[in-house]
């Protein structure tokens, strides 16, 4: 068992213009970056076949495990990933057990006790602790509180009503009356309910409210204002395992900027959603992905612009980074405690963001909200080229796996809302090694790159499942981990073992990946994966480092 080898599998590759109906598309199967790479479920060793989505003339699965290939459609399913799933010769069931992939609503967290170990939805439980307006707003004030202004001075001073209400009153008086505010509905979207005023009486009395200081000196360009879609997508909250698409969309307000006080009942003016700006009579539309035309233009098309004028995308494009990085941790300790309370598998949650930026008049980004179901209609040709290879390189990227047929069978009722694991337990060698970096109060760099030093058979394979990522990018790049993302560890509400071993691995291997993967390979081709009683990937045991680890943490 210990020679078979993990297939890296299904890779979606969209076609981005509007012919992309009539593309077809296969399945291929491709090696894996690790040889011999295999998890223990139900006490078997089990190989991975992970599903990529190929737009190339390839060879089709086997009968057997095409049968296998279900995709269950809910009624928020966009075309854009029915299309995908489509061509990879996927079968739409109804069935609530047989499906390997979903598209749908978010959910309550108990909810997601229904999900299988061979199934992957595209939410995470928790999320709306940043996909709500007020939520995320309390959470990124939790970490300005703790970490200080200079780390998290990303978005504008806001009030929650009506428990703020004697907050926001002070503050108003305060800042004089040419202060401009944006009331927002906590929990709309598609600029529904926003209104953006300057006098007391236009409060509206209806609650629950968010109340904002208004950007009133944004970035413009030919006079009109605009907002930067940015897409984000999370494979995994722990470790937390974060990607940025390297294009967007860039959403213009369709009439020009004013800051006059009569102009604040213009949503033309002031708003940039799409949603809004469409129905101006004098919206232009955009269908060139390369094009600085019409309201709508890429990302990539923005920076050139930008570039053109002198200015400095890449360190706007590292701010924005950072902006993601910091509120994605904001929901993580939410997240990880929903995730242990509710899902049988860390592998069954995967979720794309749309971030909403905008860039003031010092091009300074400033975080507007987070979108947990971001739109993905594709009403023109440059919508199609951006998002379209968006989720190709997403659903790739996700790793879906080929499950074994016995796996996939009706549970009995009592099993379907168990969140049991049939996946073991970590060995007491691990506990201990986990439980050793994570006591320790003053740790170093130099301590704690001894993580590394003895691999146990969970880190091959959280290590291996890592570089295999990395292997199915296209055009996501991974933020967080990298070679400069320790500074982001202190954020976290608590410390996680696997954060602290990726961010090592990252920094000993990021510049030759050849050396790590090579390593990764040795051990699983030597089973190391599959558990193992080698003293040299068993702490308490191991000579080399025995010495480093106390006697209390140390089994007898």
């Amino acid at each position: 068992a210990n020679s078979t080898v993990m297939h890296s599998l299904l890779s979606i590759h969209f076609i981005p213009t509007c012919k992309l109906v009539s593309e077809l598309f296969n399945i291929c199967i491709m090696p894996s970056v690790c040889v011999g790479v295999m998890v223990l479920l139900k006490s078997i060793a089990v190989k991975y076949t992970w599903l990529l989505f190929c737009g190339s003339a390839v060879e089709l699965l086997p009968a057997e495990q095409r049968r296998l290939l279900k995709w269950k459609m809910s009624t928020v399913t966009p075309n854009v990933v029915k299309h995908t799933i489509a061509r990879s010769h996927f079968k739409v069931t109804k069935k609530s057990h047989d499906w390997l992939g979903c598209w749908g609503h978010h959910m309550k967290s108990p909810g997601f006790k229904a999900i299988g170990e061979h199934q992957k939805l595209n939410h995470f439980p928790g999320t709306f602790q940043i996909g709500r307006k007020d939520r995320l707003w309390r959470n990124l004030s939790k970490m300005q509180a703790r970490f200080g202004k200079q780390e998290f001075s990303f978005f504008p001073r806001t009030f929650v009503l009506p428990q703020d209400i004697k907050l926001l009153r002070k503050a108003w008086e305060d800042s004089g009356s040419r202060q401009k505010w944006i009331i927002k509905p906590p929990a709309s979207a598609r600029g529904i309910g926003i209104q953006v005023i300057h006098k007391w009486s236009q409060m509206p009395r209806k609650r629950p409210l968010l109340v904002q200081k208004y950007l009133h000196k944004p970035y413009l360009i030919s006079g009109n204002k605009f907002d930067l879609r940015i897409y984000v997508y999370v494979t995994s909250y722990d470790p937390l395992r974060i990607y940025i698409f390297s294009d967007g969309l860039v959403r213009f307000a369709s009439c020009k900027y004013s800051s006059s006080m009569k102009t604040l009942g213009n949503k033309f003016m002031h708003l940039t959603n799409y949603s809004v700006n469409k129905k101006n009579s004098e919206y232009q539309t955009n269908s060139d992905d390369k094009a600085c035309q019409g309201h709508k233009w890429a990302l990539k098309a923005l920076w050139q612009y930008l570039g053109a004028r002198g200015v400095n995308t890449t360190l706007i494009w590292e701010k924005i980074k950072d902006i993601v990085i910091k509120t994605i941790i904001a929901s993580e300790p939410y997240v990880n405690s929903l995730l242990k309370m509710n899902l049988k598998t860390p592998y069954s949650c995967h979720e794309l963001f749309g971030f909403d930026i905008m860039l003031d008049e010092k091009l300074k980004p400033w975080i507007l909200e987070v979108n947990i179901s971001p739109s993905l209609h594709s009403n023109t040709a440059l919508d199609v080229s951006i998002k379209g290879q968006m989720i190709r390189d997403l659903l790739n990227l996700a790793g879906f796996r080929i499950p074994q047929k016995e796996d996939v069978i009706a549970p009995c009722s009592s099993a379907s809302s168990s969140t049991s694991r049939t996946k073991p337990d970590l060995s007491a060698d691990e506990k201990v090694k986990r439980a050793f970096y994570l006591t320790q109060r003053y740790a170093d760099q130099d301590f704690l790159s001894t993580v590394l030093d003895v691999l146990t058979p969970e880190d091959v394979r959280l290590l291996a499942e890592s570089e295999d990522e990395l292997t199915r990018l296209g055009q996501f790049e991974r933020i967080f981990p990298s070679p400069s993302s320790s500074r982001y560890l202190r954020f976290f509400e608590c410390s996680r073992y696997l954060n602290i071993l990726l961010d090592q691995w990252e920094q000993k291997h990021w510049n030759n990946r050849t050396k790590g993967i090579s390593l990764l390979t040795s051990l699983c081709q030597k089973g190391v994966h599959l558990g193992t009683s080698d003293p040299a990937h068993m702490v308490r045991n191991c000579g080399k480092r025995t010495s480093v680890y106390p006697k209390k943490f140390k089994f007898v």
